[in-house]
């Protein structure tokens, strides 16, 4: 695959990643973690069909031999697709973005204090902005007497991300030619979500419009864009993908903005901009920092 290929289809990603606010804007009765569920349970769904297609029948043969870390990778996974939706309904879709927006930073400071790998000063310095952003923000938030519920339900997002990566940097098997197939951890994440929200849902209010909608959510939402980056990681550098995946909020609050009649507050925005400064500044140092043949 060409790199000018392997970007498009990363911004085609995130494109299908960003509608989430949008398409839970226009439910009629399902709610939290109703939504949550039945997100979880056609992502599950569609990964089944596309892992047996892609991976054969065998590889449900050898559920039981799957290495510890494909489990906790599960496990983070999980807590990333239920807290998400759950924020979704808690707040505005421009908040639970931002939040999402750090995770490469929370992953750099997890990074730092487990697995003692250096971090160079542009990225403290972006930690550093992308904190004020936040910042201002909650305060603004908490001075309107807004509820801080879906921003906090939201910052589980990027911690459950940075912990995912950090167990599999500290399991050095994932770099080799033999590494486990961790694709699997989404579709583990999917019904570990299913079983978590199945009690919160009961009885189920949906409607089959909304039975629609979290269909297209866990499809082509989710499960499809999972399925495609796996495969462009190894075409793209990280800092690359990172840089490329922050469309995702701009998208996300434009398509809520213009399909949904969700204006984002000013302090939203302004806390917003200073996180994607913060951010771009640092994956666009990485990349010129990167060797050449890079």
């Amino acid at each position: 695959m060409s790199h000018a290929r392997a970007v498009f289809l990363m911004i085609v990603v995130t494109l299908l990643w960003s509608i989430a606010g949008l398409v839970s804007r226009h439910l009629d009765s399902a709610r939290s973690f109703e939504v949550t569920f039945w997100r979880s349970f056609f992502t599950a769904l569609t990964l089944s069909v596309a892992l047996t297609l892609l991976r054969g029948p065998s590889l449900w043969r050898g559920v039981r031999r799957w290495p510890r870390e494909l489990w906790m990778s599960g496990v983070c996974w999980a807590i990333m697709f239920t807290a998400f939706m759950v924020a979704i309904t808690l707040t505005t879709v421009a908040n639970v973005l931002v939040m999402m927006a750090i995770g490469p930073l929370v992953t750099a400071v997890f990074a730092r204090i487990f697995l003692h790998h250096r971090q160079p000063a542009r990225t403290w310095m972006a930690i550093a902005l992308a904190g004020i952003g936040i910042a201002w923000m909650f305060g603004h938030e908490a001075a309107s007497g807004a509820s801080l519920a879906g921003s906090l339900v939201a910052l589980a997002v990027p911690l459950a991300a940075a912990i995912n990566w950090t167990i599999l940097q500290r399991d050095n098997r994932h770099l080799t030619p033999d590494a486990p197939d961790m694709l699997p951890a989404v579709w583990i994440g999917a019904l570990l979500s299913v079983a978590a929200t199945l009690p919160l849902a009961w009885p189920f209010q949906a409607s089959t419009h909304d039975l629609g909608l979290l269909a297209l959510l866990g499809s082509l939402q989710l499960a499809v864009p999972c399925l495609m980056v796996v495969h462009l990681a190894r075409v793209l550098p990280g800092p690359e993908i990172a840089l490329l995946a922050l469309l995702e909020v701009i998208f996300g609050v434009a398509w809520a903005w213009l399909g949904a009649g969700e204006t984002p507050s000013s302090a939203t925005l302004s806390g917003g901009a200073v996180v994607l400064a913060a951010l771009i500044g640092n994956e666009i140092l990485a990349l010129w920092r990167q060797p050449a043949r890079t």
